[in-house]
C-alpha cells in the first residue's frame, strides 16, 4: 500500500464537491445493519451512496467524519483487506477530531479486494456505520448475505421511476388540476418514458440513436460480464439468444418448456437444467424478474409457469418484435410495485382454470392486499367485462376488497356483483401512490 497515494485519495475525497443529484425516493431508515444498495448495472447505485452521504451531511455531522472507498480506484487497486483498516488511521492521523464521534463509511466495489468480507465484519463490529455497493456482476445479494453472516440488510435500487424521471425532467405536476396543456405534456413524458425506460444515462441523453447505442451497451455488459465472465460460460450464442427471447416475451408467461422445444426444433442440444441454470443468473444479476402464479401450496407454486418483467423498458428497442403499450405499462407497473414492496409483501399473478387472469396479486404475510388488473385499452367493452370478470373472480377467491384496473386514461369508481372498483390512469397512479 502506497501511503502517500492514500493520503491524496483521502484529501481528494475531503475537498472534492459531491455530484449534483436527482434525489432518488429510495429511503434507507437508519439502523445498526450493513447497508447493502443492490441492482442491475448502471440503474445508479453510486450515487445512491452520494446521496446518503448529502443527508450524512445535511444532518450536521462533518465530512471529516465520512470516508467513500471505491476499490475502482487506481491509488486503491494493490489495497489488500487487512489494510483498509489501516487506510482509516491514516483518515484519522489526518482529521484527529474525527475519532471523538461516529464514523461513517462508504465502501464502492468490495469485491475487487479479496477477503473484503473479513474487513467489512471486522469494521462492524468495532462499531462503524457501514454502507456497501458493487457491481451486479460480482456482488450479489444473496452473496452479500452469505459473507456477512446477518449483519446486513440490502436495499435493491432500480432504474429511475417516472416520478423520478419527472424530476430530472425538472416537471412538476398537480394530479389534480392539470390543464388540458399540462395533461398533454405529462402524457407525452409519458410515452418517452415508456419507449426508453429509466436508467440514468438514457434520461439526459438527448438523440435517439445515441440511447439505443447506450441501452446495446448495456444489453453486451449483461451478456459478458454478468453472465459469461462471472459464470464462466462458453456457449455465448445460447445466452444471448436466451436473453433475447426474454425481452420478447415480457409481461407474459415464460415457459422453460417451450423454450427447450424451440430449441430443439433448431437441432441446438441443451438440457432444461442447463436453461433453468441460466434464467436464474439473469434473476440473480436483476435483469430480469420471475412473478409466480398465486398458489396456495408452495410445491404447485414452485412448479407454475412464471410471468418475466424485465428490469427496464428500455431494453424492448432491442428486438423487432413490436409490443404494444399495455405490455410496456404491465412492466412498469411491476416495477412500481417492486419499488413500493414494503417488509412481507409479495407479487403474484392470479389464473384460474378458464384461463381468466389477474396481472397482479399483492399480499402481505397472509394476507390479499390488493388486486391489480393492467387494461391499456378499456373502452372496448367485451375486453372491459373480460378483465372486470376475472378481477370479480379473483377477489371473491382470494377475499380481498381491494380492486384496482389501471388503464391508459380511464377513471372512474365502478360497482360490479357489489364489489367496488377503482378504474385509474397509469400516469396518475404511477406519480400519487395509489
Amino acid at each position: 500500500m502506497n501511503t502517500e497515494e492514500i493520503k491524496e485519495y483521502l484529501l481528494d475525497f475531503q475537498k472534492r464537491e459531491l455530484p449534483v443529484l436527482v434525489d432518488r425516493d429510495i429511503k434507507i431508515p437508519e439502523t445498526r445493519k450493513i447497508k447493502s444498495i443492490i441492482g442491475p448495472r448502471r440503474a445508479g447505485k453510486t450515487y445512491l451512496m452520494y446521496q446518503q452521504i448529502m443527508e450524512l451531511l445535511k444532518s450536521g455531522i462533518s465530512k471529516k467524519n465520512i470516508i467513500y472507498l471505491n476499490f475502482e480506484d487506481p491509488r486503491l487497486i494493490e489495497v489488500n483487506f487487512k489494510e483498509i483498516r489501516e487506510i482509516i488511521k491514516i483518515h484519522w492521523q489526518l482529521y484527529p477530531l474525527s475519532t471523538k464521534e461516529n464514523f461513517h463509511v462508504f465502501i464502492d466495489e468490495p469485491q475487487n479486494i479479496k477477503n473484503w468480507e473479513s474487513a467489512v465484519r471486522a469494521l462492524y463490529d468495532e462499531g462503524f456505520d457501514i454502507f456497501i455497493s458493487g457491481s451486479s456482476s460480482k456482488l450479489l445479494s444473496k452473496e452479500i448475505a452469505t459473507s456477512l453472516r446477518g449483519r446486513s440488510i440490502s436495499y435493491n435500487i432500480l432504474p429511475f421511476s417516472f416520478e423520478e424521471f419527472l424530476k430530472v425532467r425538472n416537471k412538476v405536476f398537480d394530479v389534480k388540476r392539470l390543464s388540458s396543456k399540462e395533461k398533454s405534456l405529462l402524457l407525452n413524458l409519458l410515452n418517452e418514458y415508456m419507449e426508453f425506460g429509466g436508467f440514468p444515462e438514457i434520461l439526459i441523453e438527448k438523440e435517439t440513436e445515441s440511447k439505443i447505442k447506450i441501452i446495446n451497451e448495456y444489453f453486451n455488459s449483461i451478456v459478458y460480464k454478468d453472465i459469461v465472465e462471472r459464470y464462466k460460460i462458453k456457449n455465448i450464442q445460447l445466452v444471448r439468444w436466451l436473453i433475447k427471447s426474454l425481452i420478447s416475451s415480457f409481461s407474459k408467461e415464460f415457459s422453460v418448456h417451450k423454450i427447450y422445444l424451440t430449441l430443439k426444433g433448431k437441432s441446438i442440444k441443451v438440457s432444461k437444467n442447463t436453461l433453468y441454470s441460466y434464467l436464474s443468473m439473469l434473476e440473480d444479476s436483476l435483469f430480469v424478474f420471475f412473478v409466480p402464479k398465486f398458489g396456495y401450496s408452495i410445491r404447485k407454486k414452485d412448479l407454475s409457469i412464471n410471468k418475466a418483467y424485465l428490469c427496464d423498458v428500455g431494453f424492448t428497442k432491442l428486438t423487432e418484435i413490436f409490443k404494444g403499450k399495455g405490455d410496456r405499462i404491465e412492466n412498469i407497473v411491476f416495477l412500481e410495485l417492486e419499488r413500493r414492496k414494503k417488509s412481507l409483501e409479495s407479487i403474484s399473478y392470479w389464473k384460474n382454470q378458464q384461463q381468466e387472469e389477474v396481472d397482479f396479486v399483492v399480499k402481505r404475510g397472509a394476507k390479499t392486499e390488493q388486486l391489480i388488473q393492467v387494461c391499456y385499452d378499456i373502452t372496448d367493452i367485451d375486453t372491459k367485462k373480460r378483465e372486470i370478470r376475472a378481477l370479480i373472480k379473483a377477489s371473491t377467491e382470494l377475499k380481498c376488497s381491494n380492486l384496482v384496473v389501471i388503464t391508459e386514461n380511464h377513471e372512474a369508481v365502478e360497482k360490479h356483483n357489489g364489489k367496488t372498483v377503482k378504474i385509474i390512469p397509469i400516469w396518475k397512479w404511477l406519480i400519487s401512490n395509489l
